[in-house]
């Protein structure tokens, strides 16, 4: 199946929700990206991967997907929890995985030839990328559970590390120690389902992440 490409679109996620298992949709620009928490991705039209997958629903379909991206980067790119790519400590992409039914539109963009300020961008060219992104979006749509968190833990850039979680209640800090069977973050022996991760350095400030 050939990618629907578009030049502009408000969100290849509302293009790529409704279509098959398999769809995939890429576009130039976005008037309206969003990633996680409501939050805007913008770029600089051309200079990024902006793309949704239609894959079937799954458990873990998140850390899958990040097990995906991050292998399709490359050997460098890490992964913070629960949906950014990291080059070097900094953000290079992020992931928005939206559930329809029987199957998840997994929204990803990646920086190629410009990032923000504190930003990393991979400068790889986009059609090959885009072509590694199907096939391990396949093999980890696929992959058993237990696979998929071991992959995880294995890119992961947030275990072991101090960090800060941002929840509605208030913040909660300390040290990173696993996902759970569920992909919920251990921090300090506390189940983190959903929240904002920062990461620390040793004196107790944010990381430099560009996120």
């Amino acid at each position: 199946m050939d990618p629907i490409r578009l030049a502009e679109v408000t969100s290849t996620q509302d293009v790529a929700r409704g279509l098959p298992v398999g769809s995939v949709v890429v576009a130039d620009h976005q008037t309206a990206g969003r990633g996680r928490l409501g939050r805007r991705w913008e770029a600089p039209a051309g200079s990024a991967l902006l793309a949704s997958f239609v894959q079937p629903r799954r458990p873990l379909a998140s850390l899958a997907a990040g097990v995906a991206a991050a292998r399709a980067c490359g050997e460098r790119v890490r992964l913070k929890w629960p949906n950014d790519l990291l080059l070097e400590g900094r953000k290079l992409g992020g992931i928005l995985v939206e559930v329809h039914g029987d199957t998840c539109v997994v929204g990803i963009g990646i920086n190629l030839s410009w990032a923000p300020p504190g930003a990393a961008a991979l400068g790889a060219d986009r059609d090959r990328l885009l072509e590694g992104l199907r096939r391990e979006l396949q093999r980890w749509f696929a992959a058993p559970a237990e696979t998929v968190l071991a992959a995880w833990r294995e890119r992961s850039d947030t275990l072991g590390r101090r960090v800060r979680v941002e929840l509605p209640g208030g913040a909660l800090e300390g040290m990173a120690e696993d996902v759970a069977g569920d992909g919920s973050l251990i921090v300090a022996g506390t189940r983190v389902a959903a929240g904002e991760v920062i990461h620390l350095r040793a004196d107790g400030t944010p990381a430099l992440s560009g996120s």
